[in-house]
């Protein structure tokens, strides 16, 4: 709230009449916002953007939200856990999309999804662009859209806080993957992850060094495995270290090194995060043909291309695949294993957003102000801003600074 003088009245002074001032209250006037919770068309995805609990927090806050029905179903959330807490249920899809000012969604919009949104819609959605095609695009552009990549949202302190919720739950539950196949039950080796007494542990060989590599090394070492990780960075090796705050066998990637360990490995869990256009294979097919048989390989990074040569991606009714005696689990999204819990860790990020678009009477002030909500959006009112997108798909990108001059 800030405070402006303006003249209000005139008043007698020595030199004649005077303007009087008026102090004046200018308050930022905040936005009803009606916000979309389609249910997800993709099979693989059980997550949801906003739990009850969020949606009541918004409904108190003046805002409308309207679910589909079996939208939080994935997440073992009722029809009536969302009425009852204020929202609207609705069993048709495209009156999701036709009411909403804002579309909240996990997956990519699919084609039919993208005909029903209305036009100057803000939408917030993973963006995965490598996995879409120029049409995609050219049809938000074509609706005028605004879309926020969660992906690419940004705190004050440059972090990724959806990217870095999500890769906590898969660096943990990548370690448990591994312990389901190396059991009987899943046709695996019968060995536990960890061992007991008077056993030498497991070995679990662990590439890369990032969030999801910390949260992979914490499951590993807690159930008593021998741990190795390798990451092509010495400095991000020694703040893993520090973070874990235990002395771990660390090294840079030497093809040699890494062929020796992988020999007398139970466990290979891909956390590389990969930001090239291109992967590079770490893990050469001629290397896993030298694994155990029996061993397990989890690649979490399997979505962005992945580091093995010999991994693929698969679905979670067919996660995994056996090749050179080794198996090899390739689910891009591991999270939705355990959706509730995801979908809790998303509900705490969407909520606030939401609340502070609301609060700053729609999307352009917001972005304005919030330099980190500013770098995850791709498309403003129907014009391509991020030129990773543009470059691929040849498609002309403006500078987001300008355009929120203009508009």
């Amino acid at each position: 709230m800030t405070e402006q003088k303006i003249p209000h009245s005139w008043s007698m002074g020595k030199g004649g009449l005077l303007p009087k001032e008026e102090m004046l209250e200018v308050t930022r006037k905040g936005r009803h916002l009606v916000i979309g919770l389609p249910r997800e068309m993709h099979g693989d995805e059980s997550r949801l953007g906003l739990t009850p609990e969020a949606v009541e927090l918004l409904v108190n806050n003046n805002h409308e939200v309207i679910v589909e029905s079996g939208a939080g179903k994935g997440a073992n959330y009722e029809d009536t856990d969302y009425s009852e807490c204020g929202g609207f249920i609705t069993n048709n899809h495209d009156e999701v999309f036709k009411r909403s000012d804002v579309v909240l969604k996990i997956a990519p919009p699919l084609e039919e999804e993208l005909q029903a949104m209305k036009s100057g819609q803000l939408l917030i959605s993973s963006m995965l662009y490598r996995q879409q095609g120029a049409a995609f695009f050219r049809s938000l552009m074509k609706n005028r859209a605004t879309c926020i990549s969660f992906e690419l949202l940004q705190n004050n302190d440059n972090t990724f806080p959806v990217i870095r919720s999500m890769s906590e739950i898969a660096g943990s539950a990548s370690i448990l993957i591994a312990a389901e196949y190396l059991s009987n039950q899943n046709k695996g080796k019968g060995i536990m992850v960890g061992g007991i007494t008077g056993i030498t542990p497991t070995e679990v060989v662990i590439l890369g060094a990032g969030t999801a590599a910390e949260f992979a090394v914490r499951a590993a070492l807690g159930m008593g495995a021998f741990v190795k990780v390798f990451d092509h960075s010495v400095d991000r090796l020694r703040n893993l270290q520090n973070i874990i705050g235990h002395r771990l066998y660390t090294s840079v990637f030497h093809p040699r090194v890494m062929r020796k360990a992988l020999k007398s490995a139970d466990v290979l869990i891909d956390a590389i995060e990969v930001n090239n256009e291109r992967s590079v294979y770490y893990i050469t097919e001629e290397m896993v043909k030298e694994m155990k048989n029996g061993s397990v390989i989890v690649d979490l990074s399997i979505d962005q291309g992945g580091c093995i040569e010999t991994s693929e991606p698969r679905s979670h009714s067919s996660p995994v695949f056996v090749k050179h005696g080794v198996i090899h689990y390739g689910v891009p999204n591991i999270p939705s294993r355990v959706a509730r819990t995801a979908s809790i860790a998303l509900s705490n990020i969407f909520a606030p957003l939401l609340l502070a678009i609301g609060e700053s009477g729609g999307i352009k002030q917001l972005i304005m102000d919030n330099m980190g909500l500013r770098k995850s959006i791709y498309i403003y009112n129907g014009l391509l801003t991020n030129s990773s997108i543009g470059n691929f798909f040849d498609i002309p990108s403006r500078d987001i600074d300008l355009l929120l001059a203009a508009f």
